[in-house]
């Protein structure tokens, strides 16, 4: 479980994020959604200690037993990427433009699993194949491989230990709505597989109507609704969600009481 209890974050001049509290639960998948700004990716980066250092975050996170806040650098490098890993919208940005996709997973493997250092090459041809990618291509530079082939490469290379909770930060964003569906999926099929939970951060409702089990919605700093995705769907009971809700594409019901998009 990763359970943010009273987090504020702040500036000098202002807070960004005001006591909010949630729990991702063992094996779900959890949205966090709200218009840009409301705070939701800096409650996300807080977890691994992410922020920009202008921030400072209060409260209390905790990824099962362990306290992440107040770790140091060399600590919650030990966390992230075996135990919480990060997916971001810029995915691009994982991997060092002259060093291979290989080179990549050998040095996740040297800094969380030494011993098995001798494996990385196998080790690395598996974790991409499971990502529907051809294992060959741990030899090619980052520049070599379509966006597609990257973020999937970086999907495999964020659970390549099995991470306890998976943090996937608007990864649909620059995507057309066919490979959004497609990155998805794949993530589904994966969180059933190893059994690690995902924290979703959106503001797409139809990838929360289609991939979630809970929501909370954030408006300036604050979660102001949180339950179940078709109880917040179907029946919201905060102004503001309904207005997000609104504000989304057409949808048309389902018999299911859900919604489908229409079109």
């Amino acid at each position: 479980m990763l359970q943010f209890d009273e987090i504020t974050i702040r500036n000098r001049s202002r807070v960004l994020v005001d006591r909010v509290s949630m729990n991702v639960l063992p094996g779900e998948w959890h949205a966090l959604v709200g218009q840009s700004g409301s705070g939701k990716s800096l409650l996300s980066r807080s977890a691994g200690l992410l922020l920009p250092p202008n921030l400072s975050a209060e409260g209390s996170i905790r990824l099962g037993d362990t306290e992440l806040t107040g770790m140091n650098r060399r600590s919650i490098r030990q966390v992230l990427g075996r135990r919480l890993a990060y997916i971001f919208q810029d995915y691009q940005a994982a991997f060092a433009p002259f060093r291979t996709i290989g080179q990549h997973f050998s040095e996740a493997i040297a800094l969380h699993d030494k011993e098995h250092l001798k494996e990385a090459r196998t080790r690395t041809a598996i974790a991409l194949e499971s990502v529907g990618l051809e294992g060959s291509l741990a030899g090619r530079y980052p520049f070599q491989l379509s966006g597609g082939q990257l973020q999937r490469a970086s999907i495999a290379l964020a659970l390549l230990f099995t991470p306890d909770v998976l943090i996937a930060d608007e990864v649909t964003t620059a995507l057309d709505s066919v490979s959004g569906h497609r990155v998805l999926s794949l993530l589904n099929r994966l969180r059933l597989d190893t059994g690690c939970s995902i924290l979703f951060i959106t503001h797409d409702w139809r990838h929360v109507r289609r991939h979630t089990d809970r929501i909370a919605v954030m408006k300036e700093g604050r979660i102001v609704e949180a339950g179940g995705t078709h109880r917040v769907l179907d029946h919201p009971r905060h102004d503001y969600t309904r207005q997000l809700i609104a504000a989304a594409p057409v949808l048309t019901r389902l018999p299911s009481g859900l919604q489908e998009v229409g079109g």
